[in-house]
């Protein structure tokens, strides 16, 4: 019994970036109504990010954080400008195709530069036991940045002008409008964040396990399970969400074999969708 704790509490942690980079999708997703198929390749180029920062500079990667949001962001507002802003309006397979493009894009160039053999940042912390378990330094760092990341993005959104300004849009556009807010600046600001978290998730997510090109793909599926058991544009719902997810791996990974967890998660994704189609955390009505 102890073991399954063990194995929940850890999963938990990592729930908690699963939780951040849903927030991205979802934030995009909610504002903007576009399914961004750039999601797994920008948490790809987070992961990348953060190595090749920590190689060159040697410090702790958590402190990476920051410029890898930056770098983020400004991907996120040239992606918007290229592949988003010109089929914005017309139908979902149009902005589906365009982002779809960018992720291939994106991940040809990463093969080609970085291949796809796995990469690690070499970097942990001391873990802190309790009884025979040691839960590791990097699992917990990893989750509090996460929450901190969160929170930032939580007090940005009702407690800014701009931010302020991205929940109106999101609620009503040309209300928005209307009362002078410019609807194209505040879609610009809302996916480079977006990106930006997902960009962070990648680099939170390097410090825990060893990645390639080719792993923002498995985070960017379960992102789509987290932002709809969430409700699509609750990012707050959704760090809570990707916890809940983290419980449920940590839960049934003692008692199951590991390949068995993706066909779970998508069964709870079809049972989300067909018992509560505005998440856990949306609205009714």
């Amino acid at each position: 019994m102890s073991g399954v704790l063990a194995s929940i509490i850890d999963g938990v942690l990592v729930g908690a970036v699963y939780g951040l980079a849903a927030m991205g999708l979802s934030l995009i997703w909610g504002v903007m109504d576009v399914i961004n198929l750039t999601h797994g390749a920008m948490i790809a180029l987070g992961m990348f990010g953060v190595y090749l920062l920590f190689t060159s500079l040697h410090v702790m990667p958590y402190l990476l954080l920051l410029p890898v949001l930056a770098g983020g962001f400004l991907v996120g507002v040239v992606i918007y400008w290229i592949a988003v802003h010109r089929v914005l309006g017309r139908s979902q397979l149009a902005t589906l195709l365009s982002t779809f493009a960018v992720n291939m894009m994106v991940i040809g160039i990463g093969t080609t530069l970085w291949s796809t053999s796995p990469y690690n940042v070499n970097y942990s912390i001391p873990g802190i036991t309790m009884g025979r378990y040691t839960f590791t330094g990097n699992h917990i760092a990893a989750a509090v940045a996460a929450v901190v990341i969160a929170a930032c993005l939580q007090l940005f959104l009702y407690r800014t002008r701009l931010g302020k300004a991205i929940r109106a849009v999101t609620d009503n556009r040309d209300a928005a409008e209307l009362m002078g807010i410019s609807a194209a600046a505040v879609l610009t600001v809302a996916f480079g964040i977006g990106i930006a978290l997902a960009a962070a998730s990648g680099g939170l997510v390097a410090t825990l396990f060893p990645f390639t090109i080719l792993s923002g793909g498995v985070y960017e599926l379960k992102s789509f399970v987290v932002t709809v058991l969430a409700g699509l544009g609750k990012p707050a719902g959704a760090l809570v969400a990707g916890v809940l997810l983290g419980l449920l791996e940590g839960a049934i990974t003692p008692f199951i074999a590991v390949s068995w967890i993706p066909a779970i998660e998508f069964g709870l994704f079809v049972a989300v969708l067909v018992l509560f189609p505005r998440g856990l955390f949306g609205r009714t009505g």
